[in-house]
C-alpha cells in the first residue's frame, strides 16, 4: 500500500466517525441502493473493496458478498470488520480470479488505487450478469471546491483521492459498453460546512441526472452473454463441474485428464 492511499483510508475512516461524516456516508448509501436496488440472495462483488465498509453495509441488505482489493493490509482489516461473512481476495483487480457471469452485481466505489479502470471495467463487465454500480467523488462539487479554497478546510481523503466528473464516468463506461446508456445522479449538493443547516433543503432535492452532488454514480444494466475462453484446450480432457460453492453454479474449475 503506498503511502497516499494509507493516508486516503485512514483520513476516510476517521472522517466517518463524525456526524458530517456520518450524514454524508448515509446519503451516499441511499442513493447507491436506490439505484441499484439490492436484494436479498444476490451475489455482489466490490472491486476495490478497501477496509470493508461498503460491504458491511451491502452484507447487511442480504447480499452474499466478495470483495477484491490489491492491499493484504485493507483486506485483513475488512476481514476483522465482517469476520466469515465475505470472501476477500487479495488481488489484481484488472485480472479478477472469478468466472464469467458470476455476480449479480459489481461494485466499483472511489476506486482510488486501480491503476487501468478501464480495464477493471472491462473485468467488472466479465463477471457481471445484471449490473454494475460506478461511483466516485465529484471534483467539481460545491463540497469538494469549498473543501479546497483553504488548507484548514481541506479534507484529507479529498487531497489524496482521485476525483472525477459525472462526464468522465460516462465516458469510461462508453468506451466499454457503447451502447449502453447507464442510469445516473448523485448526492450531497452544498458546501460541507453548510450541513449544520441544509439537511432539510438537501433531501428535497431530485439526486437523477443531477451534476453537482459531492457523490456521483452510474447503474449500468448488462447481459450476462459474454463468455471468454482465455486458454484454448488442446487436449482431450472430462469437465469437472465445481460443487464447492466457489464459483458460478455450474462453472468449470479444473479439468481432470
Amino acid at each position: 500500500m503506498t503511502l497516499k492511499s494509507e493516508k486516503t483510508v485512514s483520513s476516510y475512516e476517521s472522517w466517518l466517525q463524525s456526524p458530517l461524516g456520518y450524514y454524508v456516508d448515509r446519503r451516499k448509501k441511499e442513493f447507491i441502493c436506490n439505484l441499484l436496488n439490492p436484494r436479498e440472495g444476490e451475489r455482489l462483488l466490490d472491486l476495490a473493496c478497501g477496509t470493508g465498509h461498503n460491504l458491511l453495509f451491502f452484507r447487511r441488505k442480504g447480499c452474499d458478498v466478495t470483495g477484491i482489493d490489491t492491499s493484504a493490509d485493507r483486506i485483513e482489516t475488512a476481514r476483522e470488520r465482517l469476520g466469515q461473512r465475505a470472501e476477500l481476495l487479495s488481488g489484481d483487480c484488472e485480472d479478477l480470479p472469478f468466472s464469467d457471469n458470476e455476480f449479480d452485481i459489481v461494485t466499483m466505489i472511489c476506486p482510488n488505487n486501480l491503476n487501468d479502470q478501464r480495464t477493471a471495467l472491462t473485468e467488472a463487465v466479465r463477471v457481471c450478469r445484471e449490473r454494475i454500480f460506478l461511483g466516485s467523488w465529484n471534483k467539481y462539487s460545491p463540497a469538494a471546491l469549498s473543501g479546497k479554497i483553504k488548507d484548514k478546510h481541506r479534507l484529507s481523503f479529498i487531497k489524496y483521492s482521485k476525483l472525477s466528473t459525472i462526464i468522465e464516468l460516462k465516458e469510461l463506461v462508453k468506451s466499454v459498453l457503447p451502447d449502453v446508456t447507464p442510469t445516473w445522479g448523485s448526492v450531497v449538493f452544498f458546501p460541507l460546512n453548510w450541513y449544520t443547516f441544509a439537511i432539510d433543503i438537501e433531501e428535497k432535492i431530485p439526486v437523477m441526472k443531477n451534476p453537482f452532488g459531492f457523490f456521483i454514480g452510474l447503474m449500468v444494466p448488462v447481459f450476462s452473454s459474454l463468455q471468454t475462453i482465455q486458454d484454448p484446450l488442446t487436449e482431450k480432457g472430462e469437465l469437472k463441474v465445481a460443487t464447492n460453492g466457489y464459483g458460478a453454479p455450474g462453472a468449470a474449475r479444473e479439468i481432470k485428464k
